[in-house]
């Protein structure tokens, strides 16, 4: 168990926690979430021992192991698997020993050791976190200084996982993963044996992987029980009742204020106006909530072309001649288009994301682009290409000669770089002002179609719904290579599958395209010949009346669930559970949950299962 007990910390004067506790029970899963600069990699320093507290205290169980991705592993000739595997300092420590014992006793100890940490297994372990986190069998050979510092991040990532610490500290782990990377590691982290502490700013994987949500705000720790959305929710009404009741006190104070103003002259009432006062001084003021600064990003629009704004028939591209990374491309784009690129690492999304933008041209097959079209590109690379010794203003200057600055710091403005912002050296920015900044140059002249390579990465929550917002608006076609599953869901109504050398539309869902990621592959039989699916029977008007029902049913059993989960969340959320004499008292009310939780998900997957059965009889 993971206890912070009233811990406070300073950073020059400033302090960032102030009386801070809580509790997380061992196995936990938990994402720590709070505003950008509250102090949630500090709390994962002071976690380490890296920093010291001005007071309070963290405790842990005796001879806990603590891990976490600190920085990325160093460009070395050691091989990929074999850096993983040497992240289990235990093995391979008895393995050197092994060699070298002599005493009888000793290596029976040893080999004895090394099977209860399953340590002959551990090469086919380490290779299939690498497998998930993108790295094949042949790229596990290879040396760490064959791989650039974003891919030696995920081996960084590989070794912690691999070495399974007690507690594990993530800190924005997605941001160097792919779609592909990140789902997986949803999934490892939900299986996870240990205590999990993540720092993300992905509604996906702190919806699917934890069960917990740590929120740092006002320098105080809140544990929610429950993934993202349902702590969203909880807060949302948390706010409203606090919003409610301040109003309410004030309005209380104001009449008793406009009473003591009346009447504190006249004699007659100057005793009933004194006690009012007396009342107003003792009142305990509730402080209604801060009104978060509302993030936004604004785009200009650009004027409309005549469809289809590009055009590819029988299209091949690739970088060296007669062998294409990409052939058979048939592709059309709209001006109204949101087409989201799924595949693997290594499939091409990059290579077709640089030809619609024209830094690849065609090696055969034939291209039309509107002769108006303007195309906006951004990529994670050139977030890191500014130049960070000059400020945004005089980025803006650079891109736009001649446009007077207070325009151009309107502009800086609509994409959340204030005043302050505009006038700071880009190095001293951070990672999401850094990554608005190359936004706004991106969309600067009006572009008809926005190619956007993982604009998420550093942005908190907050930006990312303001980018979805903003990519609604807009009038141009976008197309969207991301690991955030909830950007793609909400902006891309097309998909398209870059794999096998080539791009073809994809006709299911992403959630559909998630189960196919993470179910393993199965060998196809040679002998076994696929049945001729029978004709569907039209549904009668009685088939499709008892399938609403079912839907109502399942809706409402849904509804009733959910209910049951705020209310033990709510329990659960109660800090004097956590108390030592309550650990019997707590078990059971986690183990209520749990139960719930597995009821929902039950009730949720027969919910689904009616409406998909009502979709085709309705047909």
């Amino acid at each position: 168990m993971l206890r912070i007990s009233e811990i406070n910390y300073s950073v020059e004067g400033r302090p960032l926690f102030e009386e801070a506790s809580a509790v997380i029970p061992n196995g936990h899963k938990v994402g720590l979430v709070g505003r950008n600069g509250a102090g949630k990699t500090t709390l994962f320093r002071i976690i380490r021992g890296e920093l010291g507290l001005d007071s309070g205290a963290i405790t842990l169980p005796s001879r806990a192991k603590i891990g976490g991705v600190a920085q990325e592993v160093p460009s070395s000739e050691t091989s990929l698997i074999d850096t993983v595997l040497a992240a289990d300092t235990e093995r391979a420590a008895l393995l050197v020993e092994a060699e070298s014992a002599q005493d009888p006793s000793r290596i029976a100890d040893i080999q004895t050791r090394l099977a209860d940490i399953d340590a002959w297994s551990a090469e086919g372990r380490a290779a299939s976190i690498l497998k998930g986190l993108g790295f094949d069998d042949a790229e596990q050979q290879m040396p760490c200084s064959a791989f650039s510092g974003g891919w030696r991040m995920r081996v960084a990532l590989a070794a912690v996982l691999f070495a399974q610490p007690d507690l594990l500290l993530l800190d924005e782990p997605t941001n160097y993963l792919d779609l592909e990377g990140a789902l997986w590691l949803e999934s490892y982290l939900a299986k996870y044996p240990h205590t999990v502490l993540i720092i993300s700013h992905d509604r996906g994987l702190l919806n699917r992987a934890v069960g917990g949500i740590l929120h740092l705000e006002d320098r105080k720790l809140t544990f929610y029980h429950g993934p993202y959305d349902q702590f969203a929710r909880q807060r949302a009404e948390q706010r409203a009742v606090q919003a409610a009741m301040a109003k309410k006190q004030q309005a209380r104070r104001d009449h008793m204020q406009s009473f003591v103003d009346r009447f504190k002259a006249k004699a007659s009432k100057a005793k009933q106006a004194q006690s009012r006062l007396k009342m107003i001084e003792k009142m305990d003021m509730i402080t209604p909530p801060e009104e978060a600064a509302r993030k936004v990003f604004t785009f200009p629009e650009p004027e409309e072309l005549s469809p289809p704004i590009i055009s590819i028939e029988g299209g091949s591209v690739g970088y060296v001649d007669e062998r294409p990374v990409l052939s058979r491309l048939d592709l059309r784009i709209d001006q109204d288009d949101r087409i989201a690129l799924l595949g693997k690492n290594g499939q091409g999304k990059s290579t077709l994301s640089k030809l619609l933008s024209n830094r690849l041209t065609l090696m055969g097959g034939k291209s039309v682009q509107s002769s108006k079209l303007r195309i906006g590109f951004f990529a994670q690379h050139q977030v890191d290409e500014l130049n960070i010794d000059e400020t945004p203003l005089q980025h803006m200057l650079a891109a736009r000669p001649g446009v007077m600055q207070s325009k151009l710091r309107a502009q800086l403005a609509g994409f959340g770089l204030g005043p302050d912002q505009a006038e700071t050296e880009v190095g001293r920015l951070s990672g999401g002002q850094k990554a608005r900044l190359s936004l706004l140059l991106a969309t600067l002249h009006a572009p008809h179609l926005l190619i956007l390579d993982e604009p998420t990465n550093h942005l908190d929550i907050e930006s990312r719904e303001a980018l979805v917002e903003a990519l609604t608006r807009y009038s141009g076609a976008v197309i969207l290579v991301s690991h955030d599953m909830h950007l793609l869901s909400m902006v891309a109504d097309r998909l398209w599958l870059v794999s096998d050398g080539t791009v073809k539309p994809y006709d299911d869902d992403l959630e559909a395209y998630r189960r196919m990621l993470l179910t393993p592959e199965k060998p196809v039989s040679k002998a076994a010949k696929p049945k001729e699916a029978p004709k569907p029977r039209r549904a009668s008007r009685e088939d499709i009346l008892a399938l609403r029902s079912e839907v109502r049913k399942s809706e409402a059993r849904v509804t009733k669930i959910n209910e049951m989960r705020d209310k033990l969340a709510k329990k659960l959320a109660d800090p004097a559970l956590y108390e030592s004499d309550k650990i019997g008292e707590l078990e059971v009310w986690n183990k209520k949950y749990a139960e719930v939780m597995e009821a929902l998900e039950r009730a949720e997957a027969l919910w689904m299962s009616a409406l998909e059965k009502l979709e085709k009889a309705s047909a």
